[in-house]
């Protein structure tokens, strides 16, 4: 059975505003735009020795997103097991998400790319889902 944890895809952090966030995790720490969604609250930073990004957000918490193969899986998994889902299973642009907490508290987002990566211009904006 292939474990339903398949990798760290983001790190979620809470900026007050995305230029103000970049400033310091790009022009500071040194991290590069890979793309920015205006119209989600977010932007999508590099880690120079792993595909896990840094996720920039206006709305969100600081939290890990776990990729799994379906988030309504694997949110159905963690409530059958003792779990709860506090939010979704929703849409995103790329997928789907859901937030779960495991049996002893611990708050966990699930995600899957079931609709696609960002397609991004020159710039690092997003344009689309491919």
């Amino acid at each position: 059975m292939e474990p339903l944890l398949l990798y760290i895809d983001a790190v979620t952090v809470p900026v007050p505003d995305l230029d103000t966030g970049m400033a310091f995790y790009c022009g500071v720490l040194g991290h590069e735009l890979l793309w920015r969604n205006n119209a989600e609250g977010q932007a999508g930073l590099s880690t120079p020795r792993s595909s896990t990004e840094v996720v920039l957000t206006t709305r969100l918490g600081y939290e890990p997103d776990w990729k799994v193969a379906s988030a309504d899986a694997a949110a159905s998994i963690f409530r059958a097991h003792g779990g709860a889902i506090r939010h979704g299973p929703i849409d995103i642009p790329i997928g789907r998400l859901a937030a779960v907490e495991d049996p002893f508290g611990n708050r966990l987002v699930v995600l899957d790319s079931t609709k696609g990566t960002y397609r991004t211009d020159a710039a690092g904006n997003v344009t689309g889902v491919s």
